[in-house]
């Protein structure tokens, strides 16, 4: 074709693009041609586009510690920072122009610095990094549906998510509160992304917080914009962006509903997945939380089409990599008024605190003692067994692990209060084994994204892999079998929404009262009085069928987390 005409084209498909014709119909057309001028540039030239993901980066903006798994041993090493993110998104993108980056989900919550600005702080930050997508999370609701919709309108980058809408009351569903889609138009290929976050978020969280948003399942739409986007949109490569959990998105690539999709890329029970996990119909990855790891996809586009497909988790080392002057200037301005509460010392631990094994952790084991403490009356407290914040394992100069008040907003963002009430034996019991089966369901879809429950003041023996309901081998309190109608106290923190009869997901307690104390004032008082501690898990919970160093529920796929 001749190159005066095909610029002359290509000026006027740009011309529209800037809105200066957009509403004639040669700028339509201009448009189209400008597109088929594209593919023909393309044509029989293989070219390499990459999409980098985040996930569940939970505004850790510091280097920080994080855990691996080794040789069969907990190793610890430095990773993230946004300042460093930053300067990897660059160094790739400078690699490969035809870039594109994408977050998936809880990047407003988790830290000091997003509760003490409802998240507002980490929109700049997330602006200059320059995302080209993103997706909510399930604690992007953390502040309420209003600020949610606020905190993510104020990021650059277009939003999708394909299944949360407007709640109209009464059982009614409105609109989408999110675009459904978005296509990157790249090296003559079109390709379409869906997002889905956790329809869960109303009965694992406090319901509070998604008041006004009905969620459903992706399957209940997925096929429809499936087809939307192959044969409306003519999309030759079509991904799911999903904040779902691991398990969950392994169920939903197995269901023929995503007959269509090419790749999940996956969010929210911070796995990591190093070599995408083949499903029926897609593949899966994960790539971590906290910035310490960047998802790279890579996909070999020919004649408009992905021939060929490479993934790699790439491990964010900040002894490598140059601070980004720009994100850290922000960071630096954003966190100058908090910085001194966040960096105060309120105690001290002799042993390195995490939270990543799926029985029992340091974390955990220290919030059980510090609440045993504060409430020594009570039989049996109980602290929600998920996978939150990146560990805390460096000395200072006393030779102890520094606690200060940033990491007890890390592990515990929301400053819960704590509530008693009374239950049963019996509801002790088939409480456990839910928990047990929303960790461990045979049916992934079943799989909640948390890990097991923890306790202390009760002993417990399960089998993981065994069937609904027979998980439980026995549970003794003050070493005796707990009798189904003797009445014991139990203690968790209030989750905002809850029925009155409700404590920790189970129903029907008795004696329900709030007390005058929350998990922070709790955390510090313990701290204050304790300090040098030593959280070592004590067992509790005796898993029978399988190791206690457990990383994983996922099961049944080539996987393992490392």
């Amino acid at each position: 074709m001749n190159n005066n005409r095909r610029r002359f084209l290509r000026q006027l498909g740009t011309a529209t693009g800037a809105g200066l014709l957009a509403t004639t119909p040669i700028a339509s057309f201009a448009k189209k041609i400008a597109e088929q001028e594209n593919m023909e540039d393309f044509a029989d030239k293989p070219i390499t586009i990459s999409i980098l993901q985040t996930t569940d980066v939970h505004c850790q903006i510091h280097p920080h510690d994080e855990l691996f798994w080794e040789n069969d041993k907990v190793v610890f090493r430095k990773t993230g920072g946004y300042a460093y993110l930053t300067t990897m998104f660059k160094n790739l993108k400078k690699k490969n122009p035809n870039t594109f980056i994408i977050d998936t989900g809880d990047m407003f919550q988790g830290s000091e610095l997003s509760v003490e600005t409802m998240g507002k702080a980490f929109v700049p930050i997330l602006n200059a990094m320059n995302y080209d997508l993103y997706l909510p999370g399930n604690w992007e609701v953390i502040y309420g549906k209003k600020n949610m919709q606020t905190l993510m309108g104020s990021l650059d980058a277009p939003k999708i998510c394909t299944n949360m809408y407007h709640d109209l009351g009464d059982g009614k569903k409105g609109e989408l509160i999110f675009q459904p889609y978005e296509i990157w138009n790249v090296a003559g290929a079109k390709i379409g992304f869906l997002g889905y976050t956790d329809p869960l978020v109303p009965i694992r969280q406090s319901p509070g917080y998604s008041k006004g948003i009905t969620y459903t399942q992706p399957e209940e739409n997925l096929a429809h914009y499936i087809d939307v986007l192959k044969n409306q949109e003519q999309c030759s490569f079509i991904i799911i962006i999903a904040h779902l959990g691991l398990s969950q998105q392994i169920s939903l690539a197995n269901m023929p509903e995503c007959e269509g999709v090419n790749y999940i890329l996956g969010g929210d029970t911070h796995e990591r997945v190093r070599k995408p996990i083949e499903c029926k119909y897609a593949k899966v990855v994960e790539p971590g939380a906290f910035g310490s790891f960047v998802g790279k996809l890579d996909l070999t586009v020919k004649n408009g089409k992905v021939i060929a497909d490479k993934y790699d988790l790439l491990e964010v080392v900040p002894s490598k990599l140059k601070a980004d002057t720009n994100i850290q200037n922000i960071l630096v301005e954003n966190e100058e008024v908090y910085k001194r509460n966040i960096e105060t010392i309120v105690g001290y631990s002799t042993i390195p605190l995490y939270r990543y094994f799926v029985v029992e952790n340091p974390i955990d084991t220290m919030i059980l003692n510090a609440l045993n403490w504060k409430f020594p009356e009570i039989d049996i407290v109980l602290s929600n067994g998920f996978r939150f914040c990146p560990p805390r394992t460096t000395p200072d100069q006393t030779g102890n692990i520094p606690i200060t008040n940033g990491f007890i907003f890390d592990m515990l963002p929301v400053d819960s209060t704590v509530r008693t009430a009374k239950v049963t034996g019996t509801q002790l019991w088939e409480w456990l084994e839910k928990e047990l089966n929303n960790v461990f369901a045979k049916d992934a879809s079943k799989r909640f994204g948390g890990w097991v429950v923890k306790f202390k003041g009760i002993e417990v023996s399960f089998n993981a892999f065994a069937e609904m309901g027979k998980r439980v081998q026995s549970v003794t309190f003050k070493a005796e079998s707990i009798q189904p109608d003797n009445l014991y106290s139990i203690l968790a923190c209030e989750r905002e929404g809850d029925p009155d009869d409700m404590l920790c997901r189970m129903t029907g307690v008795k004696d329900a009262k709030n007390t005058t104390a929350t998990l922070h004032t709790v955390m510090l008082e313990y701290l204050k009085a304790n300090s040098p501690i030593t959280p070592t898990p004590s067992k509790n919970a005796r898993i029978l069928d399988a190791p206690d160093t457990l990383l994983t529920q996922v099961t049944g796929v080539d996987y393992k987390f490392f």
